[in-house]
């Protein structure tokens, strides 16, 4: 029988802990977009403004990213993603309240939590897993982002039309809770090399200045910048799309939205197995973001005559794409960091990642409320895959530069 710390430390554990965690953050990210025409009553808004509160979610992850290397280590990957649990939780409650105020700072709350998910599992998981298996790896745990978004589309317009939109959040906030309880024994096996004496508020652009002193990790991170814009903009705009353009129902609109999120998972997988198989994830990539451009295409050419099933189709293919890169990225940043800074260049990078969406999502409104419909602006979502690419090549051709 296996003791509890061969439990803690088997790499099954570590990748399904920071995969729950990763996927309990989106879920919390991803719920409003999922009810947006909903909540846009509600709070006396437009569907699309709704979508901006990921913008707000995402804007909380920049600051905690910030400080999410030096933070991971003064507490150990354990508690940091115990904290980000309980801010994630305090911010769904916050989220109830049906003002425009408190639903703004709620978002923000929210957002701290969810930028210190990925430098703790990042930390784990290069300590307990193999590094011939990590593209695969990091892909599995990066599968709790889609995992989220189709919970929150499976149950979030059900539980908007039956119970309420808030009941929804009350009972999201109190899965923080269990999350936190179930990690508590980890704490001493996860988190026994941490170092309590290090500083995390003095230098917060420690990460940042790391990331952009190294070529390949600078163009890598300006690469998830134009992926987060597109893959956060169709997660936080497909239901609005296919209400209001392409006449679906609230309810088939939301299952659409978990089956381009199950696409999503498929895609994680699938893309980080080819990365290891080809030894080459700067090839993956090039493949993801080129079948994104033509995905986004496609999206721009629908109209409500056009039949449901081919409507999904395309939505699930671009998602498979669109959704799948973030654990073959995620391997990449490991793989080109310091050996001893994986969880500094991992919030680094992420300060780029979560700045395509605080950006991104406004802009993608914005160009909503100019051209009138969501079609016309997923169309110009393809020129920023385009972009992908020349970033992506930059950061292939500077790899031999960057320090080891």
């Amino acid at each position: 029988m296996k003791t509890p710390g061969e439990i803690a430390h088997h790499p099954f554990a570590v990748m399904f802990s920071t995969t729950l965690v990763l996927a309990y953050a989106s879920l919390i990210a991803l719920y409003p977009a999922a009810i947006a025409p909903e909540l846009a009553q509600s709070l006396g808004v437009s569907s699309s403004a709704v979508g901006l509160q990921l913008s707000l979610i995402f804007g909380g992850a920049i600051l905690s990213s910030l400080i999410g290397g030096p933070l991971t280590r003064r507490l150990g990957p354990c508690r940091t993603s115990q904290l980000s649990l309980g801010l994630l939780g305090s911010g769904a409650l916050f989220l109830s309240v049906p003002t425009l105020p408190s639903f703004a700072i709620a978002s923000l709350v929210a957002g701290l939590g969810y930028g210190l998910t990925n430098p703790a599992a990042s930390l784990l998981l290069v300590r307990f897993t193999p590094s011939q298996h990590r593209g695969l790896i990091f892909s599995i745990k990066q599968t709790g982002v889609p995992l989220g978004g189709v919970l929150a589309g499976a149950t979030a317009p059900l539980i908007a039309v039956t119970l309420g939109w808030q009941t929804g959040l009350w009972l999201y906030g109190a899965l923080a809770v269990v999350g936190i309880l179930l990690l508590q024994p980890n704490t001493s096996y996860w988190d026994d090399q941490r170092t309590p004496g290090t500083p995390w508020l003095s230098r917060p652009f420690t990460g940042v200045a790391l990331v952009w002193q190294q070529p390949s990790l600078r163009y890598v991170a300006l690469l998830s910048l134009c992926f987060a814009t597109i893959q956060l903009s169709i997660s936080a705009f497909t239901v609005a799309l296919l209400v209001e353009d392409i006449a679906f129902s609230l309810v088939d609109a939301g299952l659409v939205m978990s089956a381009l999120q199950v696409s999503g998972v498929l895609g994680r997988i699938t893309w980080g197995w080819l990365g290891d198989q080809l030894g080459s994830r700067f090839l993956t990539l090039l493949i993801i973001a080129a079948t994104t451009a033509l995905g986004c295409m496609l999206i721009a050419s629908m109209s409500a005559s056009w039949p449901n099933i081919l409507v999904v189709t395309i939505l699930c293919l671009t998602g498979f794409a669109s959704l799948g890169w973030n654990g073959v990225f995620m391997a990449e940043v490991a793989q080109l960091s310091p050996t001893n800074r994986v969880a500094d260049a991992a919030g680094g990078c992420l300060v780029f990642t979560y700045s395509g969406v605080l950006f991104g999502l406004p802009l993608f409104a914005s160009l909503h409320a100019w051209l009138g419909n969501y079609p016309s602006v997923f169309g110009l979502l393809s020129g920023l895959a385009l972009a992908s690419i020349g970033f992506l090549w930059l950061a292939h051709s500077n790899r031999h530069t960057s320090t080891s």
